[in-house]
């Protein structure tokens, strides 16, 4: 979806602007009486519109690196001395190039025979998904005293506790198995993608967006689903799941069809919290105004949809 920035007066010389969305009680809306609420730039458009970025949503190994830096816990595996798998809970930090760093003490050093094993983090969203990771490698104790500084840093600033160095291991990346969710078909990533990644700059401001945005704009978020996806079904409830800078994640309930799942993108990226506000009232009024046919549907919709569970 291309929002063009071409003069109105251009098009329709004596046609004036459609009235504003009226303003709701939200957080998003900010009402100054000596400015005008915030507006997309809107225009006649020729053609229809179209996405700036083709890409509609985080790789993998973004998603991924995004998981490592939101949960602090995950599953450790590895082989005991009979040869039997076992996994245990573990904390966990990361470095800037997303390897995870370890305290194990005396109990947990045992239970490895040899340096492989593997990492699953998971992180919950909202009850409605569980998208997840799981690290394959090796464990590794650094020796250089140096190294063993920084490691104690990283820890430190993901916990604010002391820790003692010699408790300190990494897990060295071979690759990562990335899933949407349960039950569904996994991602294999390359330790290099992995790492060259960069986590999503939301992250830290999702969950927040998430509920204000469920709370306070459950009217627009319907509103979506009837302007930016073609939806063949009636969608009794709709909710956002996930925010990121490439788009919206929201889950949809049928009565007749069961529940799916539909990726709204944001006509370009956006690298903040404040972004990520402007972007969604932008589509919000954008949406309103082709409701109330004061604004020509040129959008293109959204035609690929999931469907999670049937009636």
């Amino acid at each position: 979806m291309l929002l063009q920035t071409q003069s109105l007066t251009s098009h329709l010389p004596l046609i004036p602007l459609p009235p504003p969305k009226p303003i709701s009680k939200t957080h998003f809306f900010n009402p100054n009486p000596l400015r005008t609420p915030p507006r997309c730039s809107l225009s006649a458009v020729s053609d229809p519109t179209h996405l700036q970025n083709p890409t509609t949503k985080p790789f993998p190994a973004e998603v991924s690196r995004t998981i490592l830096e939101l949960v602090s816990v995950g599953t450790l595996s590895t082989l005991t001395h009979q040869g039997s798998p076992l996994g245990i809970g573990v904390r966990f930090a990361v470095d800037p190039q997303g390897t995870p760093v370890l305290c194990l003490d005396g109990s947990d050093r045992q239970l490895s025979i040899d340096r492989r094993s593997s990492l699953h983090v998971q992180l919950e969203q909202f009850g409605l998904r569980t998208p997840q990771c799981t690290i394959l490698g090796s464990i590794d104790k650094p020796v250089d005293s140096k190294f063993m500084k920084y490691l104690h840093s990283v820890w430190t600033k993901r916990f604010g506790e002391e820790v003692d160095e010699d408790l300190l291991y990494v897990v060295d990346v071979d690759r990562v198995l990335q899933m949407e969710d349960f039950r569904e078909v996994g991602t294999w990533v390359t330790s290099s993608d992995y790492k060259n990644a960069q986590p999503d700059p939301l992250r830290d401001s999702s969950e927040k967006l998430v509920n204000d945005i469920n709370t306070n704009n459950i009217e627009d978020i319907n509103r979506f689903c009837n302007i930016y996806a073609d939806l063949d079904f009636q969608v009794s409830e709709a909710k956002l799941v996930w925010i990121d800078r490439l788009g919206l994640d929201m889950r949809l309930w049928s009565p007749q069809n069961g529940i799916f799942e539909v990726r709204i993108p944001f006509p370009r990226d956006v690298t903040d919290e404040k972004g990520a506000k402007s972007m969604f009232n932008c589509m919000a009024q954008l949406a309103w105004e082709v409701e109330k046919n004061f604004h020509a549907p040129d959008i293109e919709k959204v035609k690929q949809v999931k469907q999670i569970t049937k009636v």
